[in-house]
Parts: structure tokens; sequence; C-alpha cells
């Protein structure tokens, strides 16, 4: 049998290096390809190649949706959690899982010939951070604290991008580059903080989703950051290109180049911000932005070799997707025929799995779980209670169960449910019941229009929140007073400040948004068929007077529970479950430039459940400020009751080493270093001490 022949041109042939095929490639343009290349839409038809633009897909693939967020026509595809809701999962395996799940469907509409459309390149994940629970982002993020953050993000980017060594199954575009979680004033403010915090806290996502996870593409932030723009910042060159060896590409926000000029106010002209953004080593334009880099050439602020050099971490990418070599040649090929995935048992239980592990109980004073023998009328209420509420970012899912409809399924014929959104109706049903399920929180898109909201507590992409107060305590007060077996479950994108609720409901839960599954996660737990472990990722603190004011990025001055000094209302990594753990001594040494340390969890209660084993960091002999305590380590384990397992953790010295701004490195620090285990960053069940050697 011959040998396939390779293909004529360099550029197909999957057996030259990827750069000798750019360069062929770019050699064979014309300066008006080059030019629109830069845009959303890539168009190299006359050379025979379909490329790639970008969709959206925080918690799954956006073809459809709230903000329609497709070219031709809505595809169905599987919707998990609201980011918010993964990073509850404490789970890097599921968010793995879930990324291939969201890489897959993507592959599949792409290349599948009854759809042909999105695209390969997706925008996830979200690696800002929470450091400020009234960001009206907060549901897009894994939550405050970096490590967490690294660890999922890494996670999701490896099982979108796929296993083969080649080739990407869909390429991670995260967002947004860097510290940009403010909504209010974002076109034109300025995050200020010094180096060390971008290194140790706001880029610390990015970077191990780039290093490590191999994410191909990442969003410049419409912020600036010490008043410079992030459009144009020497940061993408100086230290991502050159420090993380980073060779994928970047672009830019949506309308990133029209705000440094009418916002930023940093340039005089959009040619200059078309020439400035593209010389920031910028491969992608979110603008109407053709004739403002035509005539950035047009004047000279641009050469045809800055746009060739602009578009090899673009051309790169797709070059990696495949979509330069010969049809057939490609591993994923397949993909696209047969049965829609987010039609197959696989991503519905995915979905399903997704949803009840992001699950949190934040108290139960003995209700829960709902024994459904004892139950004849079950009243569920609350604004919403019978919808699945999707964000600006979700896809249109191919069903979805509301918290009314999982509640009804899973108490079957025999037993009444009563359903009131609110009101009097509410109060009666109340009455009437044995136990009441009050669905309250945030509604993520509403109807009051583009960066406006109905109540001060909601926020969303454009506006912030301005209170972390539930308006719905009031409802829930009356509720009580009608029924004391009331289960709040505050299903919500953020914290909220819900002191006199968790003084007064005996049971509350907390479950974030848009999981097409999340009426069924939430009967599997109010009924015992689940036992909840998902784990709090923010700090949730008393009040608003807790919190510091909203533009101060300086995490030091009290944020987050690294330097908050007060007492929370839950605390960072929070999670309550059906059984008890005990956490035996906790044992570490360092062997070959790592604390290994372990600790056993036994599960003292008579339910099998999970338990999220947590390790923190302190640094009591440090000589500079390091926080009060940090993340280093966690795993999420289930343990059958009576029986306990054994946590072990290799924490690498270099991830307790701080940013020396001085010396300009990573600095290990010789002395003391104290280990607590527990499970949450308030409970220290175990402690241990090592001695860091000096290096």
């Amino acid at each position: 049998m011959n040998p396939i022949a390779p293909p004529s041109d360099p550029f197909r042939n999957p057996e030259l290096p990827v750069e000798r095929r750019v360069d062929d490639l770019l050699d064979r343009l014309t300066l008006d390809e080059k030019i629109r290349l830069f845009g959303r839409q890539p168009d190299l038809s006359r050379l025979g190649l379909r490329l790639t633009g970008h969709c959206e897909g925080i918690h799954g693939l956006s073809q459809g949706g709230p903000a329609n967020w497709v070219p031709k026509r809505q595809v169905p595809t599987t919707i998990f959690p609201q980011g918010y809701g993964l990073g509850e999962t404490w789970d890097e395996d599921l968010l793995r899982r879930v990324g291939r799940a969201e890489g897959t469907e993507a592959r599949y509409i792409f290349q599948s010939p009854e759809y042909r459309q999105g695209a390969l390149i997706l925008l996830t994940p979200n690696a800002d951070l929470g450091r400020d629970p009234r960001w009206g982002r907060t549901e897009e993020c894994y939550g405050e604290d970096p490590f967490l953050a690294a660890r999922l993000t890494v996670a999701m980017v490896r099982g979108l991008q796929g296993d083969d060594p080649k080739r990407l199954l869909a390429a991670s575009l995260m967002k947004h580059f860097l510290a940009n979680s403010n909504e209010d004033g974002r076109e034109s403010s300025s995050s200020d903080f010094d180096e060390r915090l971008w290194r140790e806290y706001y880029a610390y996502a990015f970077w191990k989703g780039a290093t490590e996870g191999g994410a191909q593409a990442y969003m410049a932030a419409y912020n600036a950051w010490n008043g410079v723009p992030c459009h144009i910042h020497p940061m993408h060159r100086e230290t991502v290109r050159t420090d993380w060896a980073f060779d994928g590409f970047v672009c830019t926000d949506g309308g990133g180049m029209r705000l440094l000029l009418e916002a930023h106010k940093a340039v005089g002209s959009l040619e200059e911000a078309a020439a400035a953004i593209v010389k920031a080593g910028i491969s992608r334009f979110l603008d109407n932005f053709e004739a403002p880099l035509r005539g950035a050439l047009a004047k000279g602020l641009l050469t045809e070799a800055d746009l060739d050099e602009g578009l090899r971490p673009f051309l790169r990418v797709q070059c990696r997707l495949g979509l330069l070599d010969p049809p057939g040649s490609g591993p994923y090929e397949e993909i696209g025929r047969g049965p829609e995935p987010w039609t197959t048992a696989e991503h519905r239980s995915l979905a399903l799995e997704a949803s009840r592990k992001s699950i949190v109980l934040l108290k139960n004073d003995g209700l829960l779980p709902l024994d459904p023998k004892g139950l004849r009328t079950v009243a569920v209420v609350g604004r919403h209670s019978d919808e699945v509420l999707l964000d600006w970012y979700s896809g249109l899912p191919p069903y979805r169960v509301s918290p009314l409809r999982g509640i009804r399924e899973r108490l079957g014929e025999g037993r009444r449910v009563l359903h009131a959104e609110g009101g009097e109706d509410a109060l009666r049903a109340a009455r009437e019941a044995d136990v009441v399920v009050a669905i309250v929180g945030n509604d993520p898109v509403g109807k009051a229009g583009w960066a406006k909201v109905e109540r001060p507590s909601e926020g969303k992409e454009g506006i912030d929140r301005r209170t972390l107060a539930l308006e719905e305590e009031e409802f829930l007060r009356r509720l009580l007073e009608a029924n004391p077996r009331t289960v709040v479950v505050l299903r919500s994108s953020f914290p909220y400040a819900i002191v006199w609720t968790q003084e007064h409901a005996p049971a509350i839960l907390h479950l974030a948004h848009n999981g097409q599954e999340e009426g069924t996660a939430l009967a599997r737990a109010l009924f015992g068929d689940d036992n909840p472990a998902g784990r709090l990722t923010q700090t949730w603190v008393r009040s608003d007077a807790d919190l510091p004011p909203m533009m101060d990025y300086d995490i030091r001055h009290g944020r987050t529970y690294r330097y908050f000094r007060g007492k929370p209302l839950y605390p960072f990594g929070f999670g309550l479950s059906y059984t008890r753990f005990e956490y035996g001594p906790l044992r570490a040494r360092i062997r070959e430039g790592s604390i290994e340390a372990e600790v056993e969890v036994r599960n003292v209660g008579d339910r099998d459940g999970e338990e999220v084993a947590q390790l923190y960091a302190s640094f009591p002999s440090s000589r500079v400020d390091r926080p009060l305590r940090q993340l280093v380590g966690f795993r999420r384990v289930a343990i059958r009751a009576g029986e306990a397992a054994t946590v072990r953790l290799t924490i690498p010295l270099a991830d307790l080493a701080y940013w020396s701004e001085a010396e300009r490195r990573w600095v290990v620090e010789a002395g003391a270093v104290r280990l607590a285990a527990g499970p949450d960053s308030a409970t220290e069940a175990s402690v241990a001490e090592v001695r860091v050697p000096g290096e």
C-alpha cells in the first residue's frame, strides 16, 4: 500500500513544525486578508481553509440563551451551574470532565453537517477572582482564593482542550486579564496594587492556566492597572510572553479599542488605539476595527510586519486545532457524526452530578434531610421557584428541571405539592403544609435592561450590587411565622448577608443558578438521596460594613479570608453535612522540595458522605507581610459511615513562595511553616509545623 503523499503546500502539512506552517501561510496572505483576520470571523476560504472565531462558554457552550450567542440558529447544549457553582464543587476531576463535555459539543456543532456553526475557541474559564462579593459578575468566577481558582482553571482548560498531544479538541480563552472585578466604571477605572499582589493574587490563576493548563488565549480587561489600560499594558509582552513563555493569542474585550479613546483617554485617535493594541501583543479585535487599523497602516503607525507578528499567535492556535490540516487527518474527525452529545445519558448525568456536587448546606437544626414518608403536603414557594433562571452567558439547555418540578418528581403520586410565588398565597400554602421549601435569591438577567437591576442586592454585567442584604428576608420572616418547618433555599450568584435567616431558619441550602438539572439535584439533597458536600468559595460577611471600599484593590486592607480579621457569617471553605467528620493528627515532612502532608478523616456519623479536607499554611517567622493563612491543598473525598480515609497532599515548596519585588523573583522563605487541616478556613481541626531550609 502506497503511503499518502504529503500536501504540496507546507502550511497544510501536519508533519511540519507549527512555526514553519505559520510562516508559509503568512507568506501567502494578502494585506487585506491579514487585516480581516484580526476580526471576529476569520475567513481564508480563498485557500480552502475554514478557521474559527470564538464562542461563550463559562458553564456550557452558548449557542442560544438570553443573549442569543449564535450567528445562525439556536442549538441546545448541556448547561452546567454557573462558574460560581462549579467552584463550590471543589472537584478538579469534575471540572475536567465538564470541560471535556463542552469541548466535545463545540466540536460537534462546528463539524456536524447539520449545524456547521459555532466555534472551537471558547471563552472560558473566567480566571478573575471574586475579591468583593458586590462585584456584579461574581457568578462567573471560581471564588476569592487564587490557589482554588488556579486548580479549577487548570482542570477546566485541560478538559476543554483534550488529551491529544498534538491537536486540541477546543481552545480555552481565559478572561478577563486582569483585576477586572468592578462593573461600575469598568470602562475607565484603574485597579491599583503592587506587583506582588499581581503575581501572588490577581494573575495567579491566569499564570497557572497558561503554564500548567496550556490555555491558548486570554482576553484583556477593560480596566487599567495602576493607571495603564490593560489593553495596551506592557505586561502582555514583558511578563506573559517573556516570563510565562505564553505563545497563544490575546484578544480585546468588546469595544476595548474604542474605550481607549473615549473612556481612558489614553490615545488621541482610533488609529492610535488600533496601533497601540497590536504593538501591545493583541491579535484579535472585538470592535469595528478595520478602518482604524487601515488608517494606522496608512499613517505609518504600524507596518505589515507588525500585523504578521500580531497574527502569528492566532494562526498558531488554528494550526493546533487542526484547521490547517487536510481533511481526515485529525483525531477529532468523527465528532459531528452520531447522536448529539447533549442528548446522551453521559452528558445529562454529568450535568446532574455538577449540580449535586455544588449544593452547600449552610445550616441544619435537624430538619434535613426530609423524610418523604412523613409528609403529606409540601409547599414550594418563592418567585421563580418553577424556573431554571439563565444568565447572560448561558446557552440554551435541552430541558430544565426547576425546583418545583424536581420536588414533585421526587415525591411522586400520593402527596400534595402546593406552589405559590409569594404574598398571601405563599403564606396560605405554608400554613397547610407539613414543610415549606422557600426559594429565594437573585435573578441573573432580570427585566430591568442592560446594566440595570430591580433590587439593590442584585448585580450582573455592567452593574455592581449596592448591598448584600437580602430583600426577601421579610418574606422569610412571615413564612417562618406561618410554618417554622421552613427550609430556605438561597439560589444565588453571590453571597448574601443573611444574618437574620441564619439565626431563625432551621435549615439553609445554597446553590448557584443555571444547571439544567438543578431541581433534581435540590430534591435529592432535600430528601437525603445525596449528602450535600459543596463548600463556599468566598467569605460571607455579616454586613456591608465589613467590606473595604469597592475600588480598594489592595486585599491586605481586610479583604478575603486571607486578610479579613472580623467574624464572618460563613468562612471561606464552609459547608455542612448530614454526617460528622473528625480529623486525626496532621503529619507533615519536607521531602525532595515538597511538603508531604497526611491526615486521617473519619466519618463518625451514621450516613455516608463526602468531606472536602482543606490544608492552610501560615508563616509565623516571616520577615515580610504574609497572609493570615492561605489555602495550599484540598481534596474532596467520599467516606462511608463509620470508616476513615487518609488524605495525602503534596505541596511543592514553590507554592509557598512570595514574590520579592526587590529581587524580581519568587522567594521560598526559610523558617517555620504552620499547617492547619480542617473543614474550612476558620477551623483548625489538626495542626503541624515544618521548618523550611534556606535556599
